[in-house]
């Protein structure tokens, strides 16, 4: 039998994949099902679809930490933020069948807490500053990296090669630019320190679990109980 090694760059990913997994299981534990988790390793194409396959199995939970820790950045923040900030208006409801529904549809109505680091980069900062600032929640853990200057990679030199400049930067309606060079400032401040780390701790997780814990405690999310249904009956007599 020949046996042929991973690559380091395969390693990584396992490695990677199982922290991913162990905090989404801590959540689930610590919060008893009514916490859901979300990670989001980057910004990109195939985040879509990570975002669709954590988030929609705990729509209907009381509390979310959306985890954009170790963000690698891309170009989908919008398409998240504009899917966190839906609210539902009303709900479906049959008389036989599953539970009720609201519209719109996935919509989130529980409180939400964003997870950054000094590893959330680029469009994961962009994420973060969006969220704090149309009041979807507080941000938790460290001052993240600091680059928030986009490029359109369409700069091409005459070998085809391609020397990258920066071409957009970020400001704010106050008129400040924003990230770049200094990073998002965490609303709550909470670092991951190396020994604790080592040993297993997250005390950016536990941060943001206790947060929405007492958050669901001193705002309860109220369930939408359905009146009585409507008696459309007739009197024939």
């Amino acid at each position: 039998m020949i046996v042929e090694p991973i690559t380091a760059s395969e390693d990584e990913d396992l490695r990677y994949h199982e922290w991913e997994y162990t905090r989404r299981i801590e959540v689930d534990e610590r919060g008893e099902g009514h916490l859901g988790y979300v990670h989001l390793r980057a910004m990109g194409g195939s985040n879509w679809t990570e975002w669709a396959e954590n988030y929609y199995p705990v729509f209907d939970r009381k509390g979310l930490i959306v985890d954009a820790r170790h963000n690698r950045g891309g170009n989908i923040d919008s398409w998240i933020l504009g899917r966190l900030l839906r609210r539902p208006w009303m709900a479906w409801s049959q008389r036989v069948g599953n539970a009720p529904v609201w519209n719109m549809q996935f919509a989130f109505r529980g409180h939400v807490v964003v997870l950054v680091d000094e590893r959330t980069a680029s469009d994961g900062e962009a994420f973060a500053e969006g969220f704090r600032r149309l009041g979807l929640g507080p941000v938790i853990g460290t001052r993240t990296w600091g680059g928030e200057i986009w490029l359109t990679s369409s700069n091409f030199l005459v070998d085809r090669g391609i020397a990258t400049a920066a071409e957009f930067g970020v400001y704010g309606p106050e008129g400040t630019w924003l990230i770049e060079g200094h990073g998002v400032e965490p609303d709550i401040v909470v670092d991951n320190l190396p020994h604790a780390t080592f040993a297993g701790k997250d005390a950016q997780l536990e941060a943001a679990i206790a947060w929405l814990e007492r958050k669901i405690a001193e705002e309860p999310v109220p369930d939408w109980t359905p009146p009585p249904f409507p008696d459309k009956s007739f009197d024939y007599r």
